[in-house]
Protein backbone atom coordinates (compact mmCIF):
# COMPACT_ATOMS: atom_id res chain seq x y z
CA UNK A 1 0.00 0.00 0.00
CA UNK A 2 1.36 3.37 -0.93
CA UNK A 3 2.70 4.95 2.22
CA UNK A 4 1.18 8.40 2.44
CA UNK A 5 -2.36 6.41 1.92
CA UNK A 6 -1.40 4.05 4.86
CA UNK A 7 -0.49 7.07 7.02
CA UNK A 8 -3.37 8.96 6.24
CA UNK A 9 -5.94 5.82 7.33
CA UNK A 10 -3.78 5.25 10.22
CA UNK A 11 -4.25 8.81 11.54
CA UNK A 12 -8.11 8.64 10.95
CA UNK A 13 -7.93 5.24 12.45
CA UNK A 14 -6.25 6.97 15.77
CA UNK A 15 -8.53 9.72 15.64
CA UNK A 16 -11.63 7.27 15.53
CA UNK A 17 -10.70 5.45 18.53
CA UNK A 18 -10.44 8.49 20.70
CA UNK A 19 -13.80 9.78 19.28
CA UNK A 20 -15.99 9.21 22.24
CA UNK A 21 -14.27 9.18 24.97
CA UNK A 22 -10.39 9.98 25.84
CA UNK A 23 -8.09 7.21 25.37
CA UNK A 24 -4.61 6.12 26.08
CA UNK A 25 -1.74 4.75 24.15
CA UNK A 26 -1.98 1.36 25.25
CA UNK A 27 -5.85 0.94 24.72
CA UNK A 28 -5.75 2.63 21.84
CA UNK A 29 -3.45 0.10 20.31
CA UNK A 30 -6.31 -2.78 21.61
CA UNK A 31 -9.12 -0.63 20.60
CA UNK A 32 -7.70 -0.48 17.13
CA UNK A 33 -6.22 -4.15 16.95
CA UNK A 34 -9.53 -6.00 15.54
CA UNK A 35 -8.56 -3.65 12.11
CA UNK A 36 -5.03 -2.70 12.49
CA UNK A 37 -1.76 -3.75 13.92
CA UNK A 38 0.03 -0.93 14.94
CA UNK A 39 3.45 -0.65 16.96
CA UNK A 40 3.53 1.56 20.24
CA UNK A 41 6.36 3.27 17.87
CA UNK A 42 3.98 3.88 15.12
CA UNK A 43 1.22 4.81 17.56
CA UNK A 44 2.98 7.53 19.52
CA UNK A 45 4.42 8.87 15.68
CA UNK A 46 0.92 9.32 14.99
CA UNK A 47 -0.14 10.55 18.11
CA UNK A 48 2.71 13.55 18.37
CA UNK A 49 2.15 14.30 14.16
CA UNK A 50 -2.00 14.71 15.35
CA UNK A 51 -0.60 17.08 18.36
CA UNK A 52 0.80 18.87 16.13
CA UNK A 53 -2.01 19.35 13.88
CA UNK A 54 -4.08 20.32 16.95
CA UNK A 55 -6.17 17.18 16.02
CA UNK A 56 -6.02 15.81 19.43
CA UNK A 57 -5.02 17.68 22.71
CA UNK A 58 -3.22 15.87 25.61
CA UNK A 59 -3.68 15.96 29.09
CA UNK A 60 -1.42 14.10 31.86
CA UNK A 61 -3.18 12.51 34.72
CA UNK A 62 -2.13 9.73 37.48
CA UNK A 63 -3.54 6.51 36.88
CA UNK A 64 -2.07 3.75 40.21
CA UNK A 65 1.00 5.64 41.15
CA UNK A 66 1.97 6.14 37.68
CA UNK A 67 1.54 9.25 35.50
CA UNK A 68 -0.18 8.41 31.68
CA UNK A 69 -0.68 10.35 29.04
CA UNK A 70 -4.84 10.91 28.06
CA UNK A 71 -5.72 11.71 24.49
CA UNK A 72 -8.88 13.94 23.96
CA UNK A 73 -9.90 14.71 19.58
CA UNK A 74 -10.55 17.91 19.08
CA UNK A 75 -12.60 19.77 16.70
CA UNK A 76 -10.34 19.79 13.80
CA UNK A 77 -9.92 15.89 14.36
CA UNK A 78 -13.61 15.71 14.45
CA UNK A 79 -13.41 17.41 11.15
CA UNK A 80 -10.17 15.24 9.72
CA UNK A 81 -12.59 12.00 10.37
CA UNK A 82 -15.74 13.91 8.62
CA UNK A 83 -13.77 14.86 5.66
CA UNK A 84 -12.00 11.21 5.36
CA UNK A 85 -15.68 10.13 5.24
CA UNK A 86 -16.35 12.65 1.95
CA UNK A 87 -13.36 11.64 0.61
CA UNK A 88 -13.30 7.75 1.04
CA UNK A 89 -16.86 7.75 -1.30
CA UNK A 90 -14.28 9.27 -4.45
CA UNK A 91 -11.90 6.67 -3.17
CA UNK A 92 -14.55 3.85 -3.06
CA UNK A 93 -15.92 4.70 -6.77
CA UNK A 94 -12.19 4.48 -8.10
CA UNK A 95 -11.48 1.52 -6.80
CA UNK A 96 -14.98 0.11 -8.19
CA UNK A 97 -13.96 1.86 -11.78
CA UNK A 98 -10.19 0.22 -11.12
CA UNK A 99 -11.26 -3.43 -10.40
CA UNK A 100 -14.63 -3.77 -12.79
CA UNK A 101 -14.49 -6.42 -15.20
CA UNK A 102 -13.54 -5.53 -18.99
CA UNK A 103 -17.40 -5.70 -20.81
CA UNK A 104 -19.32 -4.62 -17.89
CA UNK A 105 -20.21 -1.59 -17.30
Amino acid sequence: MDIQLKRGLLDVCVLAAIKNEDSYGYRIIKDLRPYVVLSESTLYTILKRLEAASMLTVRTAEHEGRLRKYYHITAAGLRRIEDFRNEWKEVISIYQFVTKEEGHA
